[in-house]
């Protein structure tokens, strides 16, 4: 049995060649990950390379690298692999059938098609070579080159009609050396030789040696994408629920503006005060101090810091005092470990996917220079953007920055000109603005959500007065603007006193609501100590009107909203349903019992919808809008 092996493994071997022959593309295994990688040799940078991919050698080391959008694998189980995938798709390369049999000069404004090319000797590249895929995106070009490969300064390879990159294949028997400016695409695999690219060089694949060193010098080389390598999504985002809805933000710690600063977001503190926004120039709501809202965001932010600081990362950029100097990075979970210097620029690069999640990691202190840019290119959207800084985050003059900012133990300081396009949160510290303009990403959509505040008060009058007696309540918090149906506005401040009538309906500028009605709960429960009533985040209740016998609220929602009936209906059977706008039953509900319900609306479709309501003999139709 054992002399038949050799045989079907040949056969096998030789089936693929056969179906290489027919321009299909070799499998790379692990190498296709890899930007820059030796077998055996010393992979070397000098200057600023932009490198996107794993660098490596299996025999020697990597020297003189800074940032890479990649993992470095010296002599490990990963360079290991990736030598064995290696010979595997160089002898495939060198094997495959060849087609045509070029000139050794490529270029000069050459245009060739899909197929397998063999010079016999070395070949150079000299001004322009396009490869044409006439349409078909599988379109495979390989090129075998039995000696050195060189190209001339500022010579390019240019794709047309399809063609992509993860598609063009370089198998080289010698030296490949590539002058200053030249454009390279497609996969270089030199056996048993170096690789050397230049100043200005770009290549769009991967730059591999069987043995020999690979050495580049402020080049910008990323792997191709396409032909089956995977999409990157980055990492899952996290849930900023009410966070979500700020611009500026501290958990603990003093917020405040000196010069013109434009925000689009809210703008708050948990715990002191926020000083110098101008309300003209905010759009969003300015909390002056502590209310139910910052409490809320500052356990949200809680949330959002710990899911951030326990998911686990991809790449380690090794070099957090060179950060920027563009940088390219794609979407992942990156970390760096130490305080983080970041000069000049850095592009986020979704690669065409406008839904990728970038999440940076930072464990130190981040501080900006001057004229900073976060730049995002190909799709990326700022509301992807995620920055954790466990540590004080100054973003330098003039700066532009984009995504959120989610600082632990840290303060911040945005100076003068910043541009954020995102939010800054602190968990502790103080933030400061100065002259900024800061927009919040689109998507803040926060239905309230019951939340609870106590109030303590006492009857004016005796019991059997209730129902006629004025009523005093004091807020144990205050701070809130409330509004009293049938009786103007009133400022809540802790300790003070605010008088309304029995039988009304206490409606609080979005945060509070409940009944006093004739002997009932709240008339005669103010007369103890601590009263609990509900608490609403967001915008005023409206009042049920003349005629009506119920409310919906809010009005436009994103998802959830609220029911309420007439006192007089809370025990009579009562059919709710709901409607599309083109007439379609989605939600029918028999209630009873109470005079508050919930409905949802979430993951349907944006749009009017009718609330239709049948109490007895009584029916009514309102419209309420899901954005």
């Amino acid at each position: 049995m054992k002399t038949h092996v050799p045989n079907v493994l040949s056969a096998v071997f030789l089936l693929f060649v056969t179906t290489l022959g027919f321009s299909q593309a070799p499998p790379l295994g692990t190498a296709a990950g890899f930007v820059l990688f030796s077998s055996a040799g010393a992979v070397t940078n000098s200057g600023i390379s932009q490198l996107t991919g794993n660098v490596g050698t299996n025999s020697g080391s990597s020297t003189g690298f800074g940032n890479v959008n990649g993992v470095m694998h010296d002599n490990d189980g990963a360079s290991a692999q990736c030598a064995a995938d290696l010979l595997i798709a160089y002898n495939l390369l060198n094997s495959t059938v060849p087609t045509f049999f070029p000139a050794p000069l490529l270029g000069n404004g050459q245009m060739l098609n899909a197929g397998v090319y063999s010079i016999s000797g070395a070949a150079t590249l000299n001004l322009d070579l396009t490869l044409n895929a006439q349409g078909n995106a599988n379109a495979v070009f390989i090129f075998q080159i039995q000696g050195s490969f060189s190209t001339a300064a500022g010579s390019k390879v240019k794709l047309v009609n399809g063609a992509q990159a993860c598609n063009v294949f370089w198998k080289v028997e010698g030296l490949v050396s590539m002058a200053s400016g030249t454009t390279m695409r497609g996969t270089v695999i030199a056996n048993n030789a170096a690789i050397t690219m230049n100043t200005g060089d770009t290549l769009e694949g991967r730059a591999l040696s069987t043995a020999g060193a690979v050495t580049v010098d402020g080049v910008l080389a990323y792997t191709p994408i396409g032909c089956g390598s995977p999409v990157l999504p980055g990492p899952i985002p996290p849930a900023l629920a009410s966070t979500e809805c700020y611009a500026i933000f501290s958990s603990d710690g003093p917020v405040s503006n000196a010069g013109i600063t434009h925000v689009t977001g809210d703008v708050g503190t948990n715990v002191g005060l926020t000083t110098g926004f101008d309300p003209l120039l905010v759009t969003g709501t300015i909390h002056p101090i502590p209310d139910v809202s910052t409490a809320q965001c500052a356990a949200d932010l809680l949330n959002v810091y710990t899911y951030l600081n326990t998911l686990p990362y991809d790449i380690e950029l090794l070099y957090p005092a060179e950060f920027g100097n563009n940088l390219v990075l794609t979407p992942h979970t990156y970390i760096m470990n130490g305080a983080v210097t970041f000069t000049d620029t850095l592009f986020l690069n979704a690669l065409g996917n406008a839904d990728a999640v970038f999440i940076i990691k930072i464990y130190g202190a981040l501080s900006t220079s001057t004229y900073a840019k976060v730049i995002l290119i190909n799709g990326t959207q700022a509301k992807n953007v995620y920055w954790l800084i466990n540590g004080a985050v100054e973003i330098n003059d003039y700066s532009i920055f984009n995504g959120t900012i989610v600082c632990n133990n840290g303060a911040i300081d945005l100076k003068t000109g910043v541009t954020l396009n995102g939010r800054a949160l602190t968990t502790t510290g103080a933030l400061g603005t100065a002259a900024i303009t800061a927009t919040m990403p689109p998507g803040c959509c926060s239905t309230p959500v019951p939340a609870m505040l106590q109030v303590s008060g006492v009857v004016s009058h005796g019991q059997s007065e209730c129902y006629n007696a004025l009523q005093t309540i004091t807020v144990a918090g205050g701070g809130t603007t409330f509004r009293v149906e049938n009786d103007g506005i009133a400022t809540m401040i802790a300790g003070q006193n605010i008088i309304f009538l029995d039988g009304t309906r206490v409606l609080a500028g979005g945060y509070l609501h409940g009944y006093i009605t004739p002997n009932g709960t709240y008339c005669c429960a103010v007369k103890s100590t601590m009263v609990t009533r509900f608490a609403e985040e967001a915008g005023d209740i409206p009042v049920i009107e003349a005629g009506s016998f119920f409310k919906v609220y809010p009005n436009p929602t994103c998802d959830k909203f609220y029911l309420e009936l007439n006192n007089d209906l809370r025990d009579i059977n009562t059919v709710v349903q709901i409607f599309n706008m083109v007439g379609g039953l989605i939600v029918k509900e028999e209630v009873t019992g109470s005079d508050r319900y919930e409905f949802d609306l979430g993951g349907k479709i944006p749009g009017i919808y009718f609330i239709q309501v049948m109490a007895g003999d009584r029916v009514e139709t309102k419209k309420i809008t899901r954005k």
